[in-house]
């Protein structure tokens, strides 16, 4: 299973309402991008989200959460939240906020 077709499918839900969002298969993955930033994605059963360097530790000191790391190589500044993190609407709504937040922060591509 390269990503959960369920989770991607509720990611897709929740901003299918927001302006310049464009959804785009990566790393054996699906990535939502905001403005051509990568705000948040699905990775087998985990969500990715990109919180930035200033709130990474913060986050990774959260129940369910752990550094991104597919190539051996953490990558500061984007966490994965595994599936008791994001159980709940609420839940999955709050973390891909935060990564809608860090990419509004960014230049469009």
């Amino acid at each position: 299973m390269a990503y959960d077709p369920q989770l991607a499918q509720r990611v897709a839900a929740l901003l299918e309402k927001k302006a310049g969002i464009c959804e785009k298969k990566m790393f054996g993955g699906v990535a939502f991008l905001l403005n051509g930033n990568m705000a948040c994605g699905v990775l087998k059963d985990a969500l990715i989200v990109r919180v930035g360097p200033e709130a990474y530790l913060a986050a990774l000191h959260q129940e369910h959460v752990r550094p991104f790391d597919i190539t051996g190589r953490e990558m500061r500044g984007w966490v994965m939240v595994a599936t008791p993190g994001i159980a709940t609407d609420a839940e999955l709504k709050g973390w891909v906020l935060r990564g809608l937040e860090f990419a509004l922060s960014l230049p469009p591509k």
